[in-house]
């Protein structure tokens, strides 16, 4: 059985990483250092390396997350909601 790969540039790279992964651990990197809930899950370092050579992509990935639906975010294991995710998407917008 094949992943789902987002269909958009640079989608296997964020399926990699997560979307909720993504959004929870640059806004730890770029807005507020005690936001941890990306270090919930054991693949921490691997998806640290997807991040660090894909910022390229990360306006792009932000504006497609701000359209996924709720109910596929809230499948996310960071304990985050939806709401919060596209809260935090939407923050980091304001950054590029």
């Amino acid at each position: 059985m094949s992943r789902h790969t987002f269909n958009f540039l640079g989608g296997d790279e964020l399926t990699t990483m997560g979307a909720c992964w993504f959004v929870s651990y640059c806004y730890f990197d770029l807005i507020d250092n005690n936001h941890m809930n990306w270090s919930m899950v054991k693949t921490c370092a691997n998806r640290r390396s997807v991040y660090d050579r894909t910022s390229e992509y990360f306006k792009g990935w932000l504006l497609e997350i701000l359209d996924m639906s709720d109910a596929n975010l809230d499948k996310n294991t960071l304990k985050l909601k939806a709401a919060d995710v596209k809260r935090m998407a939407s923050e980091l917008l304001k950054k590029f």
